[in-house]
């Protein structure tokens, strides 16, 4: 069976349902379970085959397993995610795991202070305010997966938007928002707490152009 994301803990508190752990899996019958080593699993990528002994066996004598070796840089970031796992510490060290469960009242702090170092230098043109919102999961990790969010909206008084969204993912660094209902929208949970100064910098620069 391919379960694709590589779940190893249960995620349904952070309101992703959509996903099994893959030990459920094989405890409900499963002969074989393949998955992803990065995804919600969070480590490189990488690919996993777990299940029956005699099985995972044949697996090493076919010719197709040299080939897909991995290197030893690829080991060792797996075995060091794969111990926070064992460790218990899976939800503060892996970065998809952490920001997972970050709560809309951390977010929200984050984007008040980036709101603040914004509205301070953007000038005129630009009204900023922070709106609840959603983070989707998304893509082949949790397609209905749900979490709720603050995010920073950015309304222009030209009603430009999308020009602001342009610029700050054609600058260096990138910077990914959306634009939805004429508001640059832009979403915290996927930005580590290090990156919210470029975040400010970045769309202090986008304003002003």
């Amino acid at each position: 069976m391919d379960w694709g994301s590589g779940d190893l803990v249960g995620l349904g508190p952070l309101g992703i349902h959509d996903e099994i752990p893959v030990r459920e899996i094989l405890a409900a019958g499963a002969d074989l379970v393949t998955f992803s080593g990065d995804k919600l699993l969070g480590g490189p990528q990488a690919g996993f085959v777990v299940g029956k002994p005699e099985l995972i066996a044949r697996l090493r004598k076919d010719p197709l397993a040299r080939v897909c070796r991995l290197d030893r840089l690829l080991t060792a970031a797996l075995h060091a995610t794969l111990a926070s796992y064992v460790r218990g510490a899976a939800f503060d060290d892996v970065p998809t795991l952490r920001m997972l469960a970050l709560g809309e009242a951390e977010i929200g702090r984050r984007a008040k202070r980036v709101k603040a170092a914004v509205a301070a230098k953007a000038g005129a043109g630009a009204e900023l305010a922070l709106v609840d919102g959603t983070s989707k999961t998304g893509g082949g990790s949790s397609p209905t997966g749900e979490r709720p969010t603050r995010l920073l909206a950015v309304s222009m008084t030209d009603g430009d938007a999308g020009g602001v969204e342009r610029r700050l993912r054609d600058g260096d660094p990138p910077v990914i928002a959306r634009v939805q209902d004429g508001r640059l929208l832009i979403d915290l949970r996927t930005v580590l707490p290090e990156e919210d100064e470029t975040v400010a910098a970045r769309l202090i620069e986008a304003l002003r152009r």
